[in-house]
């Protein structure tokens, strides 16, 4: 608890949901994890009145924070080449959710309170900067060898297919070639 925050637990929750999936049929794989996270909201000293352990929470909170926030920049700036993952074990974690393999959602908590207009405008922020992330996800899958044989096979018989058409084409290119030799005066 704080000056600020009564029930506050002053840190971050992470909780992350693997799920897998086997087709039985030819054993290829698919994988998904969901990720849930809870972020302790920033602690300003002066509201909070913190000290001593509590201080060093709060500092810790903090910069974890700024990390994320640096993230989310660096995903959202065009110019930005380098994204600092590795800044904070938060970032880290949050590594494949935030610039990655996923679908993302974010939901903020604001206070209704002119008492917290700062830290309100600064999560809205924090939000609008999040929602323009653009991830690209793709399905995570593991093919059988069952399945890459076919797959194969079936590539195979496409191009075997497209070189018997090339062939019919390039005979009947020769086939009108002889045909137009032979008119001159």
């Amino acid at each position: 608890a704080t000056g600020m925050n009564e029930g506050s637990s002053r840190s971050h929750s992470v909780f992350t949901i693997v799920l897998g999936q086997r087709d039985t049929t030819n054993n290829s794989t698919r994988t998904g994890k969901l990720v849930l996270v809870d972020l302790a909201g920033s602690e300003m000293v002066r509201k909070t009145h913190a000290t001593g352990q509590q201080l060093e929470e709060a500092k810790t909170i903090n910069k974890s924070l700024s990390a994320l926030g640096q993230v989310i920049n660096a995903l959202t700036d065009d110019k930005q080449k380098h994204v600092p993952y590795r800044d904070s074990k938060l970032t880290r974690v949050l590594q494949d959710s935030l610039g990655g393999n996923s679908k993302t959602c974010l939901i903020v908590c604001v206070s209704p309170s002119s008492f917290n207009v700062n830290e309100t405008l600064s999560t809205l922020r924090f939000g609008t900067r999040a929602k323009s992330i653009e991830n690209k996800p793709t399905v995570n899958q593991v093919r059988s060898v069952e399945e890459l044989e076919a797959l194969l096979a079936r590539a195979e018989s496409a191009l075997d297919m497209q070189q018997t058409y090339i062939v019919a084409l390039e005979s009947q290119l020769k086939a009108a070639q002889g045909g137009e030799g032979g008119g001159g005066g």
